[in-house]
């Protein structure tokens, strides 16, 4: 909604990619060796009206061809690279669904632990629905929890005002939340929820102890070498050093945001979409996901990776969703399950977007296959041409 709708898929009829991705991040000079995708990529600026768009293509973990063009400030003359930062949104929702899987592999919690049985101080409170949400309900948007509204808005606002670090306010968050009625029954139906994931984000924090932040750093982002990656703003205060968001305004023209309080979202929501890498770091993700326990580092048991991608309910066809959400398919663990004309078989996919940058994320477990497009801006057209360019990869790239 608005601001707030990072995440997901735009209908899935006649687009679709997947590809598959290395095991160690390449460094520019290796990145060089890999096949171009550049001159594919340059048309998509002017005909879609993109300020930069990158793209990589993974097979059985390694880059196979990768490329970066475009501008990271619209109209700046100042170019892409492959090692420039784009932010991906909700794409961050399978990192922090991969941190609950490491607790539940470490035994230190359960698919079925509910909200209550981590938070046993505020249990006499909470709603009797809500206390009784399982994490893996959240990490599949069938808690209960409606999708974001204006309360939820109301609140982020707030928790500007709050003392405390991001883990205090994530655990405030909750306590205003949990007296509220669910929208349905827990485990009952599908709801694409930014809330929900902010509450996994805090189970989380207790569960191990530590920050979601601090967490997806040492647990994820260093032991698989994504350098690039981060959280928040994807530039420095004051330069143009990494692609940066940009949004249409009324009167048509492309506005680019400079790193502040307007380009990202509040950073209390950090479990719902708040990180950023470059299109290497984010292809070797996504072919560390597509190898199933095939790549290391092995961060998890490859049976509960499989069990992250595997489909738990069936969501509802949306008309027109914001870019980055998703408006059809079947939902797992923080991924998509996506069918297509172009693909033989259903692959895992997500979107996000921070309404100012757009990213998707495609892979074949089967194939062993993964791609993944970014854009810094977000757009009905920068949707479409994320699609078109995953079906041309797809097509060119796949085994």
């Amino acid at each position: 909604m608005s601001l707030f709708n990072n995440g997901g898929l735009r209908k899935l009829i006649g687009r679709a990619a997947l590809l598959s991705f290395v095991l160690a991040t390449p460094s520019l000079s290796q990145a060089q060796t890999q096949t171009s995708l550049d001159e594919m990529l340059k048309p998509y600026l002017e005909q879609y009206r993109l300020p930069a768009v990158a793209a990589a293509v993974v097979k059985d973990g390694k880059v196979i061809s990768v490329g970066a063009v475009g501008e990271r400030k619209f109209g700046s003359g100042i170019p892409v690279t492959v090692n420039d930062r784009f932010h991906i949104g909700s794409d961050t929702k399978a990192f922090t669904a991969t941190l609950a899987a490491m607790l539940v592999d470490r035994g230190q919690m359960q698919w079925t632990t509910t909200i209550g049985e981590v938070f046993p101080e505020l249990a006499l409170n909470m709603d009797s629905g809500f206390r009784s949400i399982t994490i893996s309900q959240l990490l599949s948007h069938t808690s209960g929890i409606p999708a974001d509204n204006a309360e939820f808005i109301e609140l982020l606002a707030k928790s500007t005002f709050e003392e405390g670090n991001l883990d205090d306010l994530r655990y405030w968050l909750l306590q205003q939340w949990m007296t509220k009625p669910l929208q349905a029954a827990p485990g009952q139906r599908f709801a694409y929820s930014n809330m929900g994931y902010t509450m996994a984000g805090a189970m989380i924090e207790r569960v191990a102890k530590k920050s979601w932040d601090e967490l997806i750093r040492e647990w994820i982002f260093d032991p698989l070498e994504l350098k690039t990656a981060g959280l928040g703003s994807q530039a420095s205060p004051g330069r143009i050093d990494a692609a940066l968001g940009h949004g249409i305004l009324d009167d048509g023209n492309i506005k680019a945001f400079m790193a502040g309080p307007g380009d990202d979202n509040p950073q209390i929501i950090g479990p719902a979409g708040m990180a950023h890498m470059s299109v290497l770091d984010f292809a070797r993700w996504a072919g560390w996901n597509a190898g199933q326990g095939k790549h290391a580092p092995a961060l998890l048991k490859p049976e509960t990776l499989k069990l992250l991608h595997t489909a738990v309910v069936d969501m509802p066809s949306a008309r027109n969703p914001a870019p980055g959400t998703p408006s059809s398919g079947k939902y797992a663990l923080g991924w998509v399950i996506a069918t297509t004309d172009w693909s033989p078989q259903p692959l895992v996919f997500h979107g996000g977007s921070n309404q100012k940058n757009l990213a998707h994320i495609w892979f074949s477990p089967e194939k062993d296959f993964a791609m993944v497009v970014v854009t810094n801006i977000s757009s009905a057209k920068a949707n479409d041409a994320l699609f078109d360019i995953a079906g041309k990869l797809y097509k060119q790239f796949s085994p």
